[in-house]
């Protein structure tokens, strides 16, 4: 053996210890992942949480969290007992921590990840999913043509058929107004008055309010009402049941969930590379196979059947129909909107 390969050979005997002691290190840590748990659970377990433990040998464990967790991030920053060290954030919620001073920052910048949709990422937090509120029909309860359209469904004349709206202001207001030919671009700021004007003339033919999201598709799904606005991941599992529904996409409000970190988490570090790792497109077209969300990394579409990618808020033919939700007006109006909707409601 000549000098070159023994000494080759002694750094790759010194190293080798090493990067086992590396890997066995890292076996034995952990990150505890908060998502909104049912279907996303084993859809991301299979798009992000598996691989990244095999790729990097940290135990991803996930939990499902409530709807709006400030109050549980708050009292983990506050009391340095971290129960979590990811978390899916929806964007209000994302906005009051940011406020409060209750995220780290998770290192990820937009060269980092191409293909990521701008409003998608942030130095606190990285949308993960995008998720729409659209308008659902029953095409076997009309006697004519289907609904295209807010304008539509206000339409009692034109489109009869029994119909329900969400008991809540948020996309209800929204709604109203585009019914009331508000273009889509210029909504934000709510015209409050004009949006509860436009309410007073559907309100007669409300046939049923709705308050959950399984509450709405039991009813498209039972052929109680013919239309119905909610959400296009509680539509979808209907049509692939082999309900006749049809999701219109024109007009739909969409927004984005995504991952933060809670501010001090000592796993800080492992939860960025976490981060990181779901930014790749692969990684996100995984998890629509079995959740009918879209991706925020708009790469990943390469690798999504075009059949399954049709489906998606964010392919291009349909994401281009909508517009985002605007939380920043939400944040500083939801309080006033929500009592006014709750009193109008029960007039």
């Amino acid at each position: 053996m000549d000098r070159r390969t023994f000494l080759r050979a002694g750094t790759l005997g010194l190293a080798a210890p090493a990067l086992i002691a590396e890997r066995s290190q890292a076996q034995t840590r952990s990150i505890t992942v908060a998502d909104p748990g049912g279907p996303f659970g084993e859809a991301f377990g299979k798009a992000f949480y598996r691989p990244f433990e095999q790729a990097t040998g940290i135990r991803v464990v996930n939990v499902a969290r409530p709807a709006e967790p400030t109050a549980q991030f708050r009292a983990m920053v506050e009391t340095k007992s971290y129960t979590w060290d990811c978390c899916i954030l929806t964007l209000s919620a994302r906005d009051i921590m940011v406020k409060q001073n209750l995220l780290e920052p998770i290192g990820l910048k937009p060269e980092d990840a191409p293909g990521m949709m701008p409003e998608a990422l942030t130095p606190f937090w990285m949308g993960t999913d995008v998720y729409a509120t659209i308008l659902a029909v029953r095409t076997d309860k009309l006697g004519g043509p289907a609904p295209e359209s807010w304008a539509d469904l206000w339409n009692v004349a034109k489109f009869p058929g029994r119909r329900s709206l969400r008991k809540d202001p948020i996309d209800t207001l929204e709604e109203a107004l585009l019914a009331d030919g508000v273009p889509l671009a210029d909504l934000y700021p709510l015209d409050l008055d004009r949006a509860f004007r436009s309410l007073d003339k559907i309100k007669p033919h409300v046939a049923a309010w709705w308050t959950g999201g399984a509450q709405a598709t039991q009813m498209l799904q039972s052929g109680e009402v013919a239309m119905i606005p909610t959400w296009n991941g509680r539509v979808q599992p209907v049509i692939d049941a082999g309900g006749p529904v049809k999701i219109v996409w024109n007009q739909g409000l969409y927004s984005i969930e995504g991952w933060s970190i809670p501010r001090g988490s000592p796993r800080a570090d492992a939860a960025r590379q976490f981060i990181r790792f779901c930014s790749e497109p692969a990684r996100q077209a995984v998890y629509t196979e079995g959740l009918s969300y879209g991706p925020t990394n708009l790469k990943a579409y390469d690798t999504i059947p075009e059949a399954r990618a049709k489906l998606l808020p964010t392919h291009p033919e349909n994401l281009k129909l909508m517009r985002l939700a605007n939380e920043e007006w939400w944040s500083a109006n939801r309080a006033a909107a929500a009592e006014r909707f709750n009193a109008w409601v029960l007039r």
